[in-house]
């Protein structure tokens, strides 16, 4: 199973604007397909359920669904705490979150991370300090995984300077949860991240537009798929460009 990439929805019933499920659905169809279930405080049964729910609503784009915590609630998929456990469950795809170098340094199995906060959020009031794009940047070339980014993205310019920070995707929770229309939120985040890891056309008689970092643009990636073409550090790899013959 390939790491999570693009845009990566966070849920949260509590402020879910018209039922979580709807938002989902509404993020589903505005391009997203990867879903991390939250909700720790539910009864095992009503997460499982929800899960289930959320599960049939991803299927017929080739969505996936990730749960937070060590039990996959019947997939496949799951994401962890950087206070563990440790080593992490042999399932087909496991994350952490990470906020640092050590706790990227205990990475081991992992498949992906999240690194946060990237700016200040709702979600989590006064945690941080806030990284920025610099200190993600330092992060993502030391991280031996693909690296998501997470915690205040809600603008197409957030969405942006993660993907040049070296970030495979970005996780958003308040920007789609809160959205009154979560599909055009969606739309409008997932067209920002296929805008800045897509090469720009070479002009004649001018270098082609190029990355802080990389060079080169990643190729975007399908639909529910990863940037599966690294450096050893998790980082998207630039393309071969060549230029227009004159």
């Amino acid at each position: 199973m390939t790491p999570p990439s693009g845009v990566v929805v966070l849920t949260d019933r509590l402020v879910a604007r018209g039922g979580l499920k709807r938002v989902v659905a509404g993020a589903v169809a505005g391009g997203v397909r990867w879903v991390v279930l939250r909700e720790k405080d539910l009864p095992h049964a009503e997460r499982a359920a929800l899960a289930a729910d959320l599960r049939a609503i991803l299927v017929d784009v080739g969505g996936t669904l990730i749960v937070a915590g060590p039990d996959p609630l019947g997939g496949d998929a799951v994401h962890l705490p950087a206070a563990g456990p440790y080593p992490p469950p042999t399932h087909r795809l496991v994350g952490r979150s990470c906020h640092n170098h050590t706790e990227l340094a205990r990475l081991t199995t992992e498949h992906y991370t999240t690194v946060s906060p990237l700016w200040p959020t709702r979600t989590k009031p006064g945690y941080g300090p806030p990284l920025g794009p610099l200190s993600l940047q330092k992060l993502i070339e030391v991280s031996p995984v693909p690296v998501l980014a997470l915690g205040g993205i809600e603008t197409p310019e957030q969405v942006t300077a993660c993907v040049q920070a070296g970030a495979a995707g970005v996780a958003v929770l308040g920007a789609l949860m809160r959205a009154e229309n979560p599909t055009e939120a969606a739309t409008t985040l997932t067209r920002a991240f296929e805008k800045a890891v897509t090469p720009e056309p070479f002009k004649a008689g001018t270098e082609a537009a190029r990355s802080p970092r990389t060079g080169l643009r990643p190729t975007v990636p399908t639909q529910g798929s990863s940037l599966t073409a690294r450096s050893g550090h998790g980082r998207p790899q630039p393309q071969t460009a060549t230029r227009e013959k004159q």
